[in-house]
């Protein structure tokens, strides 16, 4: 059995290279957006993989207890970093608004 990564990111999606050129507003909105777009659907995928493990062990059919177990952990780990970046990102928007002008 491989052993798969668990992080939020792939590695693929960061890209040094693009950091050095410069970016106009709309295509630094664009690219962080569809950074955050990726990242929130792998956190989904994780969660639909963890209900059907689920589903398929309740019916009986064809998976290991210890496959199930792992795809609801992986599950909970990308859901509570995920919330854990959420937090950070509100602090930091809060702290920025309290800041005087």
């Amino acid at each position: 059995m491989a052993i798969e990564s668990i992080s939020l990111f792939n590695p693929s999606q960061i890209n040094p290279a693009s950091t050095t050129s410069k970016l106009s507003s709309a295509e630094a909105q664009g690219k962080f957006g569809d950074f955050l777009k990726s990242a929130i659907e792998s956190v989904n995928a994780n969660q639909q993989a963890s209900d059907v493990a689920t589903e398929k062990l309740i019916r009986g059919e064809d998976i290991e207890l210890h496959d199930v177990m792992i795809a609801s952990q992986k599950a909970s780990i990308t859901l509570n970093a995920t919330l854990e970046i959420r937090n950070k990102v509100v602090e930091a928007y809060q702290e920025i608004m309290r800041m005087p002008v």
